[in-house]
């Protein structure tokens, strides 16, 4: 027993004194002020030296306490009145009656300029939402919604206020993995309000499980930072105290705390408040192409020199990438020369573009580098919009007038072709390319423009009967609003 005590002991400082070279190679030269740690070994020989500064030891009162007082309880109460069904579908599944009654919830928010606009969860906006907000200080104030973004469970609302205190966006960009962040917030309701719990960044780029939006984020900020229901909204802040993120959802088999939470990154989170002021409603930017990471498979089949890169595997027609020459099998590299490691990288710079922002992006073709000049269209929130192609934006889709070649195979007089389904609700609801639009919402119609006057109609869904490109009958839907 003895024996092999000694060749565990034996074996550790062994390995650890292998390690020097290493770690002394790594070890950065010590700066005035920085503070040295050294690590030995259990005969007490030196085999781990770190420098570190003052501001490198986790002390999170400075952080805490200028962000704390900016960091909000927020209630939301949704009051529906019951309403009669005209359409025949809805009528089917929910009777002649649909709502009524009251909803609540309740989370976080986070001031971010001092003339009251906060930043918080999403929640479906309506004539008759009343929203209260409760500083720190215990003041309640009633607050209007600025817009709101279901795509990213963020909405902006404002109070009638002055002074008040705020917490400034940091670079969420700039985050390292294991950096140390606080999440302020209300977690399990208004008793808690004020709360601070602090964890280390555990991944950047991460894929929320089962996160099926429309335009889903691949690249939320996951912390293992004690988050519950009721920090939604709240704040994700740096050791400075700046805003590094919005905390919005946990993973949990339970609903509680489990390990593992995430928050929007604060570059998206300004890009899109600074589109709620500006304009009302988020103007984001689509590429058209559906893409995967670069396997080592594919860089040897393709010679690439490393596996950083997005791998090109379909591009939508008549989609931003399209036009600009994009083709599938490319291997996007660079956006404005700014290098794409993955795909979750790619969109959260896509995400940063507006509709009709031009931007450069090299990719290699066969072996090759080329730059292609890109024009980022909209998405379904331009619906109606008209494309120097004529083509008309139908809710991610492009719609035309079908010609009487098309009719007439189809066996139709009237009707309005799909041109491109892309990848946007009409998309996800089973619309697709071809598909030839005969009925919305029970309306005849023959032109673009009567799809989307038939749309606006709709109370609450869109209803779609046609003829798909080989001809067979079909018919979907899909909601107005999330």
């Amino acid at each position: 027993m003895k024996q092999g005590l000694l060749t565990t002991l034996v074996s550790v400082a062994l390995s650890a004194l292998v390690a020097v070279g290493i770690v002394k190679a790594a070890t950065p030269t010590a700066k005035a002020g920085d503070k040295e740690i050294k690590t030995y070994t259990v005969d007490g020989s030196e085999y781990r030296t770190v420098n570190l500064s003052e501001t490198d030891y986790p002390d999170f009162t400075y952080a805490a306490e200028s962000s704390v007082d900016a960091v909000v309880f927020v209630k939301v109460t949704i009051r529906q009145k019951s309403m009669p069904i005209d359409d025949p579908f809805l009528r089917y599944f929910f009777g002649d009656q649909f709502g009524g009654g009251e909803q609540q919830g309740s989370g976080s928010g986070v001031i971010i300029r001092p003339d009251g606009y906060i930043v918080t969860f999403f929640f479906n906006d309506t004539a008759t939402t009343e929203i209260e907000v409760t500083l720190n200080n215990n003041k309640t104030y009633e607050a209007t919604v600025v817009g709101t973004d279901p795509a990213t469970d963020i909405a902006l609302i404002k109070i009638d206020e002055s002074g008040l205190p705020v917490v400034p966006f940091g670079d969420s960009d700039e985050l390292r993995l294991g950096e140390w962040v606080l999440a302020i917030g209300s977690p399990l309701g208004e008793q808690l309000r004020g709360t601070i719990t602090a964890g280390i960044v555990s991944a950047k780029g991460r894929s929320m499980p089962n996160y099926s939006r429309e335009f889903k984020i691949e690249s939320f900020i996951q912390t293992d930072a004690a988050v519950n229901p009721g920090n939604s909204g709240g704040a994700l802040v740096n050791k400075k105290g700046e805003l590094v993120g919005i905390n919005t959802a946990i993973v949990s088999q339970t609903g509680s705390y489990s390990g593992y939470s995430f928050a929007v990154p604060s570059n998206i989170v300004k890009k899109i408040v600074g589109d709620l002021i500006d304009f009302g409603s988020v103007k984001r930017a689509r590429l058209g192409v559906s893409m995967s990471s670069i396997t080592e498979k594919t860089a040897k089949e393709l010679k690439l020199s490393s596996l950083e890169g997005v791998y090109i595997n379909e591009v939508v027609k008549g989609g931003s990438a399209d036009k600009a020459g994009m083709k599938e099998g490319d291997v996007l590299l660079k956006i404005d020369g700014n290098p794409v490691k993955t795909p979750s990288d790619l969109q959260a710079k896509v995400n940063g573009f507006h509709p009709g922002d031009k931007a450069v992006m090299t990719v290699v073709r066969d072996g090759q580098a080329k730059d292609l000049y890109v024009t980022f269209q909209g998405t379904e929130e331009v619906t109606g919009t008209v494309a120097e192609d004529g083509t008309v934006a139908f809710y991610g889709a492009r719609l035309k007038a079908a010609d009487a070649a098309t009719l007439k195979a189809l066996g139709l007089t009237k009707g309005v072709l799909v041109e491109s389904a892309g990848n946007g609700k009409f998309a996800s609801a089973g619309g697709s390319d071809g598909f030839v639009i005969r009925f919305v919402n029970d309306q005849e119609v023959s032109t673009p423009k009567e799809v989307v006057e038939a749309a606006k109609k709709a109370r609450r869904a869109v209803y779609i009967e046609g003829v798909s490109a080989t001809g067979r009958s079909g018919y979907f839907g899909f909601a107005k609003e999330e």
